[in-house]
Order: structure tokens, then sequence, then C-alpha cells
């Protein structure tokens, strides 16, 4: 259903580098230097590396941070039916590779609709905060002090994502995954979340069925994409351990009591 790249129909990478984006260029600068030289001498420290792929990826991620907000219109629209529809996405979850420096590396987003980015969870979140002070503002309880704690909240729940997809990773003897690879990868749960408050906004029992699924759908995108990590970029999946089922499993039902936390958005 959905164009990927590579060896999948549709979505043809350009030729040519894709234009500079406005939100990479804040990671350059006077101290950037200095940022991508700390990062990369202790990232692997604090994320863990057992292969000199992972090695490579890692040290790529961060010496170059644009990686994460190289999209296009393209990319961002299959994504985004890929989140909302898991259940659908014909092809497959793994991502594409490409020899750079005589070593294997990951194609960035705009030419891999499996790769994680950044710009998708930023900008659904600042949409979570705005929907959430309009929200605020019918009800006619809008005050900053409400606003500031709703975007704790988000924020919170952000945090508790990524501790949750890290911690299944080390649970399984995996925990060599990019930290930005998880926040890209939590962050996504706010594009469902965005939705629903919204389509509360216009009528508000849907709320009451456009949540569970909205949970579901996250779930079943996060059960896809956590098994690839293990298997494809892991390498340590075991296809008949119960105890990774089991974690997947718990992964995939957090969803549901997160989801309904950072939806309590316009009952105050």
């Amino acid at each position: 259903m959905y164009n990927n790249l590579g060896n999948q129909t549709g979505m043809q990478g350009p030729t040519t580098n894709p234009p500079p984006n406005p939100f990479g260029n804040a990671f350059y600068g006077a101290g950037s230097g200095l940022i991508r030289g700390g990062l990369g001498a202790y990232g692997e420290k604090f994320l863990g590396s057992s292969s000199e792929f992972m090695q490579s990826n890692i040290s790529r991620y961060f010496s170059n941070p644009q990686y994460y907000f190289q999209v296009n219109d393209q990319y961002v629209r299959n994504k985004l039916k890929v989140i909302l529809f898991p259940f659908l996405h014909r092809g497959h979850w793994t991502r594409i590779t490409e020899p750079v420096g005589g070593r294997l590396s990951y194609k960035p987003p705009i030419y891999d609709i499996n790769a994680p980015d950044l710009y998708i969870p930023f900008m659904a979140f600042g949409t979570y905060v705005v929907i959430a002070g309009f929200s605020f503002g019918l009800l006619g309880k809008f005050t900053p002090e409400v606003l500031s704690l709703q975007l704790t909240r988000g924020l919170a729940g952000w945090f508790m994502q990524v501790l949750l997809l890290k911690g299944l990773l080390y649970s399984l003897g995996s925990g060599e995954a990019p930290l930005l690879d998880m926040v890209s990868y939590g962050g996504y749960a706010f594009t469902g979340l965005s939705l629903t408050m919204l389509a509360r906004l216009c009528w508000s029992y849907s709320y009451y069925f456009l949540m569970p699924w909205m949970s579901l759908c996250m779930g079943v995108f996060l059960v896809k994409t956590m098994k690839r990590v293990l298997f494809t970029e892991m390498r340590s999946y075991e296809k008949h351990s119960s105890r990774q089922h089991y974690l997947l499993l718990f992964m995939a039902i957090a969803q549901f009591p997160l989801f309904f936390w950072l939806g309590k958005v316009a009952a105050g």
C-alpha cells in the first residue's frame, strides 16, 4: 500500500543531496564542533555498541544530526500512514543500508520509509500542545499555568515512552540502539493523540473509539519496529523466546494507559 524505497516500488530516492533543512542548521554554529566531538566520544559509552555496524551508525547519527530531519512531503505522508494504519503496511519493516566509508550504514528517512525521524515527532508534539490549549479555551479553563502543566505532562509521557523502549531492549540484551532512534519512535505517539484530540473537538463521543484504536495502532507499530530492531539491527532476536513475546506484548498494552493519560486534555 505504501511506497517504500530501495527494492520496494514507489518513492525513489533523489539522485542529488536533499536541500538544507532549517531544523538541522540549529545543530551547527560556533559550538557545533565541540558538541559533535563530545557526542562522538561518549555516544558509544552511554548507548552501548557491540558491533561495527552499530558503531558506524551511532557515529554517523551524532556527527550528522541532520540525519533525522532529512524528510520530504512524500516521506511524511507515507510515514503517517504507517504509524496510523500499521495493519495496512504491505511493505517490509527493515531499513535500507548503503556502503559508507567501507561500512554499511542506514539510509536517511528521505530514502527509507522505515527510518526514524524527528521531524514528525516534534511537529506532532507541537500540535498536541496547541490542540490542548485550544481545548482548555473552549472549556473556559485556559491559563498559562494549565498549558504549562499539559506541556510537562506531554514531555513526561514522551520520556516514559523512551524509557519503556530502551528498557525493553536492555531486558532482551540489545541496548545498542541509538537513543535518538528511541526518541523518534516514542514521539510518534503524538500523531495519534493529536488526531484523537482534534476529532474530540468536533464530536466528543469520537474519543471513546478513536483513543483505543490509536493506542492499538501505536502498539502494533512499536511491536513491528522493535522486532525489526532486535532481529535485523541488533541481530539478537530469538524467534521462539517466550520472554521476548511477553515483553513485546507488555509494551503494546502499555500504550493504552499512556494514551489515555496523555489524552486527558479537554477534561481539565
